[in-house]
């Protein structure tokens, strides 16, 4: 009897064991490895490469941690930012990560992860230009005649090709190099972007050249959004699921935290830690 009941509960313990590496399996499965996952660079603090090639910024490190925290290998792929959702569908990469806004928009197209960084839309300008003086929000008849740059296809170009198009000349750019000369040679009067990317494409990285004016702009939701997340194929709930848990896990053990300070320590910017 008793050899009968040891061998009964090593069944059983077998038995949960097998469950336990199905689950494992399963679950693996899920994540491809390599992660391929589309960028568009540069885009700095978010992603951009250092003189050596090597790729870094809040994007870059938060992405190897995730796809160490899920088991399996980076592969950055680099895509222009208004063909980067084409991409996606295109099976050019597997995720978007890339400082894409959650929008009722792009969830028509993409399915999305949590959030994991919410941060406001500002308005840059050089030193010496009036608007530098303004304090309040820029509206229609400050910007009535001027040129104003932004990223092609984001929500920054919808917002202002939506309220200002009227009044003002929009410009479009692929690069953000581009539209930094085309600000410091006076072609383009304000460019409006992510916050913590105008201040250091712009003012930290030009030596008092460029200024942020007006109001930090956050709403309506239906430019804004709910802040950036890691898009995916709409069929890739498993994925999804996979990426959530780690993102959560991140934040428990402070890595979203430490990224933060890192490289927005001096942004009015917040991360979705909440």
């Amino acid at each position: 009897m008793k050899k009968y009941v040891t061998r009964s509960l090593m069944g059983i313990t077998l038995g949960l064991s097998t469950l336990a590496m199905t689950a494992t399996s399963v679950q693996a499965a899920d994540v491809p490895d390599p992660l391929r996952l589309g960028i568009d660079m540069p885009y700095a603090p978010f992603g951009y490469k250092l003189p050596s090639g090597e790729l870094t910024g809040f994007e870059i490190e938060l992405g190897n941690a995730l796809c160490k925290q899920l088991a399996t290998h980076c592969q950055w792929v680099e895509q222009d930012f208004d063909g980067i959702v084409p991409g996606l569908l295109a099976r050019k990469y597997d995720v978007i990560m890339s400082a894409l806004t959650i929008n009722p928009e792009r969830e028509r197209q993409v399915l999305f992860s949590a959030p994991y960084f919410t941060p406001p839309s500002g308005w840059f300008v050089k030193a010496d230009s009036p608007l530098a003086k303004v304090t309040g929000a820029l509206d229609s008849e400050a910007l009535k005649g001027k040129v104003i740059g932004v990223q092609r296809g984001n929500l920054q170009d919808h917002y202002v090709t939506d309220l200002y198009g009227q009044v003002a000349e929009v410009r479009r750019y692929t690069k953000l190099d581009d539209l930094v000369l085309d600000m410091d040679s006076g072609r383009v009067d304000a460019a409006f972007l992510d916050q913590p990317v105008g201040q250091d494409t712009l003012v930290n990285a030009n030596d008092g050249n460029f200024v942020n004016t007006g109001t930090a702009i956050s709403e309506p939701k239906k430019y804004f959004g709910d802040g950036f997340g890691i898009a995916m194929k709409q069929r890739d709930r498993a994925l999804k699921k996979s990426i959530d848990s780690a993102l959560e896990q991140l934040k428990a053990d402070g890595t979203l935290k430490r990224l933060n300070a890192k490289y927005f320590a001096a942004e009015k910017t917040t991360t979705t830690s909440q």
